[in-house]
């Protein structure tokens, strides 16, 4: 495990409305976003899946998404 990971946090894929998956921790997939920057706009989400116990968790099953078509290749 890095040290960039949490044990005790969760992460989640979710999907934009361009088709690509992101991997965000739980305390921004469960949380609403503080005021967005102005430059910044991330698009709505579609779908979510997760939780997963890691961030390499999350990493693989997003490649599982790409190849099975529910994600596009970033």
């Amino acid at each position: 495990m890095s040290h960039t990971e949490s044990k005790t946090e969760a992460w989640y894929i979710v999907k934009q409305d361009n088709g690509q998956c992101s991997i965000v921790p739980g305390s921004e997939a469960e949380s609403p976003k503080p005021e967005p920057q102005p430059e910044i706009e991330e698009p709505p989400a579609l779908e979510r899946w997760g939780p997963y116990a890691s961030q390499s968790e999350a990493i693989a099953r997003r490649v599982g998404l790409i190849r099975a078509g529910k994600c596009q290749p970033a």
